[in-house]
Parts: C-alpha cells; structure tokens; sequence
C-alpha cells in the first residue's frame, strides 16, 4: 500500500538557496521513493510531500531523510509551539481521489 510523508519546515533569512540546493539530488537513490516535491507555502515556509511505494518503504528510509536533514538543520528556524524545527507526518494512503 502507498504511503505518504509531509514535512514542514520554516527557513532562516537568506538561506532558502542552501535550503534547496541540500535536496537536489539526495533522494535520486532512495528505495522505494516514487516522487517527491517541494512546496513554498509562504514567506520562508516549505513543505516537502513525498510518495513511497509502502510505509515499509519509508521506514527503511528514515536514517537517510535522517542524515539529508542534518545537513541543512542550519538552514532551519524553530517553528514554535515545541515543534522544533520541523513538523513530520507520515501514513498510508486510505482513499486515492484521483
């Protein structure tokens, strides 16, 4: 069964670029990720959605999501609210709409 993560994250001033340019090719070799994209949502605000062919899929994925976030974890603001500095989400899909 497919499944899907969302990610929020809220960027520094002036590093959107590093921010981007940290995501262009780490996920071209990652097992079962079928496609992923990334979203501004607002003034320094992006999400990344990503689709897997499982949640098994992306469980065996997270030390690399892992590793790739260590390396622009600079880049990032707390989003408040005791989020840090990002905000995960992830399951199966229940209901494919289109």
């Amino acid at each position: 069964m497919m499944a899907f993560n969302i990610v929020r994250f809220k960027i520094k001033p002036g590093m959107e670029k590093a921010f981007l340019d940290a995501h262009r090719n780490v996920a071209a070799d990652w097992a079962g990720l079928r496609h992923a994209s990334i979203i501004k949502t607002g003034d320094s605000r992006y999400c990344i959605v990503a689709e897997w062919e499982s949640m098994d899929a992306l469980a065996s994925c997270r030390p690399q999501m892992i590793a790739t976030l260590d390396s622009f974890r600079d880049t990032l603001e707390d989003l408040g609210n005791g989020l840090g500095v990002t905000d995960p989400v992830a399951g199966p899909i229940v209901l494919a709409l289109k």
